[in-house]
């Protein structure tokens, strides 16, 4: 078996998804949502990659070739064999309007097509239950098979030879073959015709809502891809957005940076929604601040984890998961996340910041009211009380802390927008009261978090050291300075001097609780593309831009980290984070659609 790669393709439907890798193998998928058990598990599961996957393969394969349709996650791989024998797979999960509601089950959906030859196909199918402790055991019918998984079961309805799927047998195959792999409940009407109907209704529904996006000039389709891949991460249900798809892919080979991303960050899923905004997927937006107002809801003492389930649970223990071997066998492969336990306080103004578009976006179905004003007023008290005392930071340091200038950056953000709310209410006495908090916290950033280093100063990562690191570089973006601002610009030469290596951005340059970072932090290249754009070095700026992209996967996606010698990706996949700095940055550095008149 080929060596596990990040090489992956994302298919899914808002409630469930999964990891196709290049050559038409189902790697990863969890079930019932993206933080379940982990039924396709190959990705992780070390040399045992023929465990925990759904492949097909022709006898005598020589090629595998993959697209996906135009504006939609349908993945297409073409398997061609030495004969010149070749299929077409299509591969999604099933999303569309029925009965007046979104259509999206627990399901797995894949077409098998001959297109030229006589090609005889293999059938792995070998899902896994309790993160990779054993094999689903089965039971099957005439037209159906049964995956016994945890405490549920999972059924196959196929037209395809039962006996040869089960078996992992070649045979010919000559006419299309239909896989619904779903609920364990009868499949009702004809398999062909409805998982046919299934992949064109899904079809429509993703160009549909590309349609609607404002997208640069400049672009498209990678904003597109990443756009799409964003929305994925979005578990509709609740409206909770995770950092990436996976648990436990490393940071750097062989570090133990391993960790459990299928949770909703605050400021995550702030930086997505944030992205969306600026091409118009209000529906991403308008489904996550009802998540924040149910997060808001449950926190009767005010505090706000850095992180939630998508549910919105609390607790989420962090343990191993012992039978997985880990992404080319470099475990620990960790489920559930210890940072809940964290204090991290830029969280609260990253409540805040989505949250006041509901008072000034007009196309929204649900306008913010007096009552939400109230609600997010309870999230700044908390922003003031908290924005001067040392926290774990937004890199989620586990064994130090420090008043983080980042953290206090977001809590006068918090502040700040609140005025602006309470203007755009007519509430003066409120606009005084939070402008004047909003001016507090910026003296205490001005005075604490600056340093004269005899080369014209910067600001500092945290209050009381000298140290960078790149989230410096967002306080133009968040406008608590303008980007001509001699501190800002004396900030950003010096994150240049002491943060970039070639091309790429370090996040920071000091040990932490692991040692020295080994990998360029992608979406911290991306806020150094934006900073150089607002600094007027927009020929940089592009051939940054242009460089991140050719290390996107043919997926056209981002990990988290990037190697900076050989340019491998590493980290979670595929990571909000970077998807957004792909559309930012495409977004602040396209040419006018008016260039084409």
């Amino acid at each position: 078996m080929p060596q596990a790669s990040l090489d992956l393709w994302p298919i899914g439907n808002c409630q469930v998804s999964g990891l196709i890798d290049n050559s038409a193998g189902l790697v990863w998928g969890c079930v019932p949502r993206v933080d379940g058990d982990p039924v396709f598990c190959s990705l992780l599961n070390g040399d045992k990659q023929d465990q925990g996957v759904w492949r097909f393969e022709l006898e005598d394969q020589v090629s595998a070739t993959q697209h996906y349709e135009r504006n939609t996650p349908i993945l297409i791989t073409r398997l061609e064999a030495k004969d010149g024998s070749a299929v077409e797979i299509s591969d999604f999960c099933p999303r569309f309007e029925r009965d007046g509601r979104m259509y999206r089950p627990v399901a797995y959906a894949r077409i098998v097509r001959p297109v030229a030859g006589t090609p005889r196909l293999k059938t792995t199918l070998a899902p896994m239950r309790n993160y990779g402790a054993e094999l689903a055991k089965t039971t099957h019918g005439t037209n159906h098979i049964r995956y016994l998984i945890g405490d549920q079961s999972i059924r196959l309805s196929t037209d395809a030879p039962v006996g040869y799927v089960l078996e992992q047998r070649a045979y010919r195959v000559e006419s299309d073959q239909h896989f619904f792999f779903g609920p364990d409940e009868p499949f009702h009407g004809n398999v062909r015709d409805e998982v046919r109907r299934m992949e064109s209704l899904t079809r429509k529904y993703w160009r549909l809502w590309v349609r609607g996006l404002a997208t640069p000039m400049e672009w498209q389709d990678e904003v597109i891809r990443c756009a799409i891949a964003l929305k994925l991460c979005q578990h509709e249900e609740t409206g909770a957005i995770v950092a990436a798809l996976t648990t436990s892919i490393p940071e750097a080979p062989g570090t133990e940076r391993n960790w459990d991303y299928r949770y909703c960050w605050i400021r995550d899923a702030y930086y997505t929604v944030q992205a969306l905004n600026r091409l118009g997927a209000l529906d991403v937006l308008e489904k996550y601040l009802t998540y924040l107002r149910n997060i808001v809801d449950n926190c009767a003492d005010g505090l706000i984890q850095p992180l939630y389930s998508v549910m919105g649970d609390h607790h989420l223990n962090e343990r191993i998961a012992e039978d997985l071997a880990g992404y080319r066998g470099m475990g620990p492969v960790r489920v559930g996340n210890a940072a809940y336990t964290q204090d991290q306080f830029d969280c609260y103004g990253q409540i805040v910041l989505p949250s006041a578009h509901g008072f000034f976006d007009r196309r929204l179905l649900r306008m913010a009211d007096e009552r939400d004003f109230a609600s997010l007023e309870q999230v700044g008290e908390m922003a003031w009380q908290k924005h001067d005392q040392p926290d774990a930071g937004l890199w989620e340091f586990r064994t130090r802390s420090a008043v983080h200038t980042y953290s206090v950056m977001m809590s006068w953000a918090a502040c700040h927008r609140l005025s602006v709310i309470a203007q755009k209410l007519g509430k003066t006495d409120r606009y005084d009261f939070w402008r004047a908090r909003a001016e507090k916290i910026r003296e205490s950033i001005e005075t604490k978090a600056w340093v004269d280093d005899g080369k014209g100063g910067h600001y500092t990562a945290a209050f009381g050291h000298d140290y960078l690191d790149a989230s410096l570089l967002q306080l133009a973006e968040v406008r608590f300075v303008e980007p001509d601002n001699p501190r800002f610009r004396s900030t950003l030469a010096a994150i240049e001097t002491g943060l970039r290596r070639g091309d790429y951005m370090l996040r920071y340059a000091t040990e932490d609780d692991f040692g020295m970072p080994e990998t360029a932090f992608n979406i911290c290249t991306f806020w150094l593309i934006e900073a150089l754009h607002l600094d007027g070095r927009d020929e940089e700026a592009r051939s940054l831009f242009a460089d991140m992209l050719e290390h996107t996967t043919d997926s056209g996606l981002l990990s988290e980290d990037l190697a900076i010698d050989s340019g491998e990706l590493w980290g979670n996949f595929p990571q909000t984070y970077s998807l957004v700095g792909v559309i930012n940055c495409a977004s602040l550095l396209s040419t006018s659609w008016n260039t084409i008149r």
